[in-house]
């Protein structure tokens, strides 16, 4: 027993000697087991079942070398050394060890886990590649050389996949700037081309109207309504109605529209020509003094089935800050021919061309003067100022009434005459008498055409005066140019009309022409002083018809309804 014991302090000592701690833990383990009268104690199981080793570890690429060891793993279950294929043949190498029983299962099945000696274990094919891991107990033991992997049977499939997939990349560094560019000069080209598209129609407006106008995919007038702008308009004014565009888009109609140039100036602001969505429409700039006319006009447009040939096309109007100042703007159709006034300064008319004038004027005055009646009517429409800068002729020599800033309505279901909030009177140089002595009855609404009517009789002696005949015309006059001064005062127009009873003089050639003779007969009934004896605008359109069909220069293509 003595012998025993010295022998085993030797032992320990040798241990030490040789810095083996782990083995002379065992050892002594072993050496006490004899002595251990219970053989089941829990410290002996626990050593036995949960040794601890010493294990190797590196990552690649630097386990290449195997007699290089940067890392070692302390506390270790199990040590492993792997070798790994991927998908194109490139294989890595690396040592590590399991420090938990968690992980176990996830690096060694326990079934084939080696002795130190050993050199197997799992060889998988994965769907990244091929990996072998040779797992083993004891200090050290994942040193030397690496588990071999099976050999390849298809090595040309991993060399063509690589070379595939060198030349995708190639090719998708080569053409994707190539394809990103390409849609930015695509992007670039839309661009300018749409700004030369602008620019070319704005030029073909102001040179060549003719041209302008012969396509249908820019603004041009038409018949059945004056339809420009029309594939737009269809799907956007209110039902039925023919007045304008909804509520909700022209509260955004002046941001869509850009300002071109300023076509005239009047008394409540001025014209402009703009653009809207690529076509020229006209904008009518009211002072802000003139809110009412605005709103009146606005409200006399947004009239149900007040949309007619000859009547000028509404779009829209807007309240919009221009410059610091508030701004009302009415958007309409655009004419480049400009006012009657303009085009009668500058141009002399044949029978055809006066009698399309005079007919066109008839035609919009007994749309506005007739009431239609039924669920979404239209009431009746007094213009109240009538003159020929009033008037706007179209490309085809047609004409339109505009400017409803002083019209008045009636309904002879209520019975109201509407005379809206406006105290502005129309222009002194075409009010009627009774106006001009304020003898007219404001109360009913059929004085309120009569002086329509007086208007239209001066506007149509203009209108003669500049049509040839036997090769003369005279030149564009206003009405009593001969007695008034170019801005009348009441008091002047009042003496001339009320006064003195005086009209327009007849030029001595119209009694030689048959046309301009029954003009001149039509003209007198219409500025006739007594209200009474003028005719309705009904009579005038018939009329005018008639005179036009027995003179074979006019040669007038009508229809029975409309007469332009």
């Amino acid at each position: 027993m003595v012998f025993s014991k010295f022998g085993f302090i030797l032992l320990m000592a040798a241990h030490f000697a040789q810095g083996d701690i782990g083995s002379l833990m065992l050892d002594e383990t072993m050496d006490l087991e004899a002595y251990q009268p219970n053989r089941d104690l829990p410290i002996q199981n626990s050593i036995e079942t949960h040794p601890r080793y010493k294990c190797y570890s590196c990552e690649p690429p630097d386990c290449a070398d195997t007699t290089a060891h940067a890392h070692l793993c302390q506390n270790a279950i199990q040590c492993w050394k792997s070798r790994t294929r991927d998908n194109y043949g490139r294989e890595s190498v690396s040592r590590g060890c399991t420090t938990t029983h968690e992980q176990l299962p996830l690096y060694c099945n326990q079934n084939l886990v080696t002795s130190s000696n050993g050199n197997g274990g799992p060889k998988k094919r994965h769907t990244t590649g091929t990996y072998n891991i040779e797992c083993c107990t004891g200090d050290y033991c994942n040193d030397g050389n690496f588990p071999e992997l099976p050999t390849l049977q298809h090595p040309e499939d991993v060399k063509k996949l690589e070379t595939q997939t060198y030349y995708l990349k190639l090719a998708g560094a080569i053409l994707g700037p190539i394809v990103v560019l390409f849609i930015l000069l695509s992007i670039g080209v839309l661009f300018l081309r749409r700004n030369h598209h602008k620019r070319l129609m704005a030029s073909r407006s102001k040179h060549d109207p003719e041209t302008y106008y012969s396509s249908d995919e820019i603004l041009r007038a038409t018949s059945a309504g004056d339809s420009t702008l029309r594939e737009y308009l269809q799907h956007s004014v209110t039902s039925g109605s023919g007045s304008g565009l909804p509520l909700l888009i022209q509260r955004t109609l002046a941001k869509q529209v850009s300002l071109c140039e300023c076509i005239g100036r009047g008394r409540y602001g001025e014209v402009w020509r703009g653009t809207w969505h690529g076509e020229s429409v006209a904008v009518k700039i009211f002072f802000s003094r003139d809110e009412d006319s605005w709103k009146r006009e606005t409200e006399i447009y947004s009239t149900v089935l007040l949309r007619h040939e000859n009547i000028l096309g509404y779009i829209g109007s807007d309240m919009t800050s221009r410059n610091s100042c508030t701004q009302l703007w009415l958007i309409t159709h655009y004419y480049p021919l400009g006012s009657l006034f303009d085009h009668l300064n500058r141009t002399a008319l044949t029978h055809h061309q006066m009698a399309t004038i005079c007919l066109s004027i008839a035609n919009g005055l007994v749309h506005l003067h007739t009431e239609i009646f039924g669920t979404e009517g239209k009431p009746a429409i007094a213009h109240r100022d009538l003159k020929t800068k009033n008037i706007l002729v179209r490309i085809n020599g047609t004409c339109v009434i505009a400017d409803f800033g002083l019209a008045v309505t009636h309904s002879q279901t209520t019975n109201r005459i509407d005379v809206g909030n406006t105290a502005k009177v129309g222009t002194k140089r075409y009010m009627a008498p009774e106006v001009l002595d304020d003898s007219i009855n404001m109360e009913c609404f059929e004085s309120l055409r009569k002086a329509d009517i007086y208007a239209i009789g001066l506007m149509f002696w203009e209108i003669c005066r500049r049509t040839l005949s036997n090769g003369i015309a005279e030149d564009y006059k206003v009405p009593y140019y001969d007695c008034v001064t170019s801005d009348p005062s009441f008091e002047e127009m009042r003496k001339v009309v009320c006064g003195d009873n005086y009209r327009p003089s007849i030029p001595n050639r119209w009694v030689s022409d048959t046309l301009l003779s029954g003009m001149s007969k039509l003209m007198r009934e219409c500025w006739h002083a007594n209200s009474n004896v003028r005719l309705p605008a009904l009579r005038i359109k018939k009329t005018l018809l008639k005179l036009a069909t027995s003179d074979e220069t006019v040669k007038l293509n009508y229809d029975g309804e409309i007469c332009v």
